[in-house]
């Protein structure tokens, strides 16, 4: 069994530590020589994962022609590259080949979900998503880990789970794809917010309120877009939600606090010092709300903070302003 892993920053230098940990022959790849040479030079990735030794029998290589060896393809890199990095893999790869992203996002040009993107691009490969509550920093560690695995194909969501569970980590199987990738898309833009909630010290209740009428919005944009609405009570939707907005691990989070603080969000973003994805995915779920007509309230307002420089003080009055609703308005039936 040869693992290939498209990208070096935490998470996939996390995933290749595990999984040489297990046994497996696995290489890791970096458009960029220079990260691949510092990895190569301290035997860690100092940047995104210090004190994590990346064992030197471990391939670390730039040559995308890697590729072809492998019986399992990883994409693990921001979705803003997702579909370079197909194409400058496509010419290696076999169609035998199982393929997993374990990015969250959307391809922001077009809003489409990134199995979508890998779809057109390996149109014979089987594709699969592994999203859930996983730190990369906690992987690394050996910390207990539960995650899913989703693909339109059992098969292949059942040998990835086969190939990648072990006692630090549990993998289930899901169908719902659709639901997979958006609660693991949406969590990021509620964490940025949940950010600026503690960055202006706002406490306990508001914070719980954000993120349950948070999951609440993710929820009927995903049903909207073909969910099943039950993924999102599940690991890739209250479990991440929970994880990315309460952890000091999450780039989301802490993106949120600088602006709760006062920084502007190109600021904060530069701060953080990675790539925020819930700041590049509020774009396309604000666009997506737009397109299916469902009501976002929370993902609209961070829009406004982010491209419309609207107050974020603004922003909680606002919110706490709006017309009275019911808490199941899609299911309240009037007494007769």
């Amino acid at each position: 069994m040869k693992i290939v892993i498209l990208g070096s920053g935490g998470f996939g230098t996390s995933l290749a530590v595990m999984l040489h940990r297990c046994g497996y022959e696995v290489s890791l790849w970096s458009a960029f020589s220079q990260e691949i040479g510092q990895i190569r030079k301290y035997g860690e990735n100092r940047k995104l994962l210090p004190g994590i030794p990346v064992d030197s029998s471990i391939d670390l290589t730039d040559d995308i022609s890697a590729v072809s060896e492998a019986d399992l393809l990883i994409f693990a890199v921001p979705s803003f590259a997702l579909r370079e990095t197909a194409q400058k893999a496509k010419a290696h790869l076999s169609k035998d080949t199982v393929l997993v992203n374990v990015g969250k996002g959307f391809e922001e040009t077009s809003q489409k979900r990134l199995s979508v993107v890998l779809e057109e691009e390996f149109p014979e490969n089987k594709i699969v998503i592994l999203s859930g509550p996983s730190h990369a920093e906690e992987i690394a560690r050996g910390i207990p880990t539960t995650i899913v695995a989703a693909s339109k194909c059992r098969e292949s969501a059942e040998f990835v789970q086969d190939v990648l569970m072990n006692s630090n980590l549990r993998i289930y199987v899901n169908d719902d794809v659709v639901g997979v990738e958006l609660g693991g898309a949406l969590k990021n833009i509620i964490a940025v917010c949940a950010g600026i909630c503690d960055g202006m010290d706002l406490g306990d209740n508001s914070k719980a309120a954000l993120m349950t009428r948070g999951i609440a919005e993710i929820s009927r944009l995903g049903v909207a877009m073909g969910a099943k609405v039950e993924t999102f009570a599940g690991l890739t939707g209250m479990g991440d939600l929970i994880v990315t907005c309460t952890s000091m691990h999450s780039r989301n989070r802490r993106a949120g606090i600088y602006i709760g603080q006062g920084l502007s969000a190109k600021d904060a973003i530069e701060r953080v010092g990675m790539t925020v994805e819930g700041c590049m995915a509020c774009n396309s779920a604000y666009r997506l709300a737009q397109k299916y007509g469902v009501d976002m309230p929370i993902v609209t307002e961070l829009y406004q903070v982010l491209h419309e420089e609207k107050s974020i003080k603004d922003v909680v009055l606002d919110l706490m302003e709006r017309p009275k609703r019911h808490e199941n308005e899609d299911i309240w039936v009037k007494a007769k």
